[in-house]
């Protein structure tokens, strides 16, 4: 009923940047919170970064001041600004969001497939 597109991984040199994009289409009434996970090889999925309809933000210690999270609700699209990325920062990240599919308030949570972030040299 939903997709989570997401785009712009890659390869990056540390220092460097990237912007993930995420943008959900489908049988959507209103979406909720929004966000990036990213999950390292061995590792558990973490959360990097939220985003609610209203705008307010949260980050992981790991990428504060240096990553962004963003949204475009009129495009469903939230975005990841990542700068001065660092070898520690490779991993697959995805996007999250909670949806509402009709006016009853029931929010069901979408995953997009994963992008992969390399930073390396």
């Amino acid at each position: 009923q939903v997709q989570l597109v997401e785009s712009g991984g890659g390869l990056v040199q540390p220092g460097g940047s990237l912007r993930l994009s995420c943008a959900a289409s489908g049988s959507i009434f209103s979406i909720n919170a929004m966000g990036w996970y990213r999950q390292a090889p061995g590792k558990q999925r973490e959360l990097v970064a939220s985003v609610t309809s209203g705008g307010s933000t949260n980050y992981a210690d790991s990428v504060k001041g240096r990553f962004t999270i963003s949204r475009d609700n009129a495009k469903n699209t939230v975005y990841l600004q990542m700068n001065s990325l660092k070898p520690e920062d490779t991993a697959v990240y995805y996007c999250n969001a909670a949806i509402q599919h009709t006016i009853v308030v029931v929010l069901y949570d979408y995953w997009g497939q994963g992008t992969q972030v390399t930073v390396s040299s």
